[in-house]
């Protein structure tokens, strides 16, 4: 099995997204910012939601990929294209790098940049917090020194399946905004992964 089959078959995550096109740059810079932001990522264009390889016309699409990168992400993002044959059909393979410039914005309308994170298949808007969070972040998440609280959290849950925030602010003694902040950042720094289907959000290990 090559690369691109593997990526098709483990199918959309925190680092994979599959596009049929790219028509609108102001859509797409959502996701390239979400990458950007968290821990990188892959866009597979030319393959749909269910995996299918319907093919595109590489230029046309990287026009449009560039046009969002350079004016519809605040700082510009970085991309990188491999054109991949498979079964007589062209994927484009965009590639966008952890960046060490964050945090970055997608343009949403005009005066209207929101930031971005990847979280799952999804990418999720952030608050003021989260993009404080990080801007002082390391510039990569693998060096990521945690806190005291931060650590009580990953010790709390190799014990307990699952974590809320109000459990955590109980826990560690913490202001509902601070302890937000800290769950947060673990989710952003791939520590933990945020469940938001369920009647209240609760926290687990990846």
């Amino acid at each position: 099995m090559d690369e691109l089959q593997r990526l098709i078959w483990e199918g959309e995550n925190d680092t994979v997204d599959f596009k049929q096109r790219i028509t609108k740059p102001e859509k797409i810079a959502r996701t390239l910012v979400s990458f950007a932001n968290t821990r990188g990522g892959v866009i597979l264009v030319g393959v749909k939601d269910n995996g299918y390889v319907c093919g595109v016309d590489p230029e046309e699409e990287k026009h449009t990929l560039q046009l969002a990168a350079d004016f519809y992400c605040d700082p510009p993002v970085q991309v990188q294209y491999e054109e991949v044959d498979q079964e007589d059909r062209v994927v484009l393979k965009v590639v966008i790098p952890e960046s060490k410039n964050k945090p970055h914005f997608a343009k949403l309308s005009e005066d209207d940049w929101r930031g971005y994170v990847r979280v799952k298949d999804t990418s999720v808007q952030t608050s003021r917090m989260v993009n404080k969070t990080l801007a002082q972040a390391p510039e990569t998440f693998e060096t990521l020194p945690l806190n005291r609280h931060e650590e009580a959290v990953l010790e709390y849950l190799r014990l307990h399946p699952r974590i809320t925030l109000r459990q955590f602010m109980k826990m560690a003694n913490l202001s509902e905004r601070r302890a937000y902040s800290t769950l947060v950042k673990l989710v952003i720094h791939g520590y933990l992964l945020l469940h938001d289907k369920e009647k209240e959000d609760f926290y687990t290990l990846v």
